[in-house]
């Protein structure tokens, strides 16, 4: 096999951001993957947000499961942290990396099989914790690395490239993600970077449990007529309930938009997530008008993008703990273990 590595030599007219990188230093590997996969978008749209937002490669821990979608961190932002955990197990490896270190910013990779299958039982519970990070899901309904079989999410009625149909009903991880309480749920498509790239933007910056499923089409195995998960099925069916442009508090954009209403969320820690509502009555801040709003569409056949819902309020597993505000991991011996004294203190005060 042949190995390419991409020059180390970057043009030196390349645009930088505020800390004087280009978007070539967000970037990780050459793919391996098909050539046409929508996972590679999304890595794409993963260097762009991180790029515009100015994160310092450094203070980002990237981790993902099995699978096509979770050999995707090792193409993008090669100079952060990474862990590969086994399939299905991300969450609870997150939640232990974010409880020992809370400084840095948490971005995990799954894929449909790794998410909703083996691993939907840790997905629900960190859900349910509000482990503060952002979850991408890279959905393209079946198990590429094993050849094609449907997986939990593919469409009851959905045919396979060989012409099996499906006949179980699907697993939607938006639904669920709103159901078990996370404040930060999205669904995007990897053929459109331009609302994706602002709501992985939004996520990166929110506090909480942040979620965004990414329908990405499998070239390979799911990309033909009667998949509901092709690049044309999803173009057709796509129904966007919102444009979105990310608005860090530092900085002063002006955007020329279409006419309609705009309306501006305060994040938690003072940015603005900025939203241009196209699709009529639908409220980002109504956890259950946005379930509704996703069945009543499934019924007909179509896929809800955008921005479903937020609470710009949201706390996290840190706040639900109580956990000191220093890192568990930047703690001294001393502090981890005050003594006898203060354990006696301790068991006092809770007879």
């Amino acid at each position: 096999m042949t190995y390419i590595a991409k020059p180390k030599l970057h043009h030196p007219t390349l645009p930088k951001n505020a800390l004087g990188y280009t978007r070539r230093d967000y970037e990780g590997k050459i793919s391996t993957l098909c050539a046409g996969c929508g996972h590679d978008s999304i890595s794409a749209a993963i260097i762009q947000a991180c790029w515009e937002l100015d994160i310092e490669p450094h203070r980002l821990a990237k981790l993902s499961g099995i699978g096509c979608s979770s050999k995707t961190p090792d193409y993008f932002l090669g100079n952060s942290h990474g862990f590969n955990s086994v399939h299905g197990r991300m969450p609870s490896v997150a939640t232990g990396a974010n409880l020992a270190n809370r400084a840095l910013i948490y971005l995990g990779v799954s894929g449909d099989g790794d998410s909703a299958s083996i691993g939907l039982g840790q997905f629900v519970h960190l859900m349910r914790r509000g482990v503060n990070m952002t979850y991408i899901v890279e959905n393209n309904g079946v198990y590429g690395l094993t050849k094609g079989q449907f997986s939990a999410t593919a469409d009851a009625g959905s045919k396979s490239k060989r012409g099996a149909v499906n006949a179980d009903a699907p697993i939607d991880l938006v639904s669920l993600a709103l159901q078990m309480g996370a404040t930060f749920v999205a669904r995007g498509f990897s053929g459109d970077k331009a609302q994706l790239v602002p709501l992985i933007k939004g996520a990166l910056h929110h506090r909480g449990a942040a979620f965004i499923d990414v329908i990405s089409p499998c070239v390979a195995f799911n990309n033909h007529p009667g998949s509901t998960k092709s690049y044309d099925y999803v173009r057709e069916h796509n129904d966007a309930v919102n444009r979105l442009d990310f608005i860090p508090k530092r900085d002063a954009i002006v955007a020329d938009y279409a006419p309609g209403e705009v309306i501006e969320i305060t994040q938690h820690d003072g940015s603005l997530l900025r939203l241009r509502k196209l699709a009529e009555g639908h409220d980002p801040g109504d956890r259950l008008a946005a379930l509704s709003h996703i069945h009543s569409h499934q019924a007909r056949g179509e896929i809800v993008t955008g921005l479903l819902y937020v609470d710009p309020t949201a706390d996290d597993l840190h706040e639900h703990l109580k956990t000191v505000a220093s890192p568990l991991a930047a703690l001294t011996e001393a502090e981890l273990c005050p003594g006898v004294r203060t354990l006696a203190a301790i068991n006092a005060s809770l007879r």
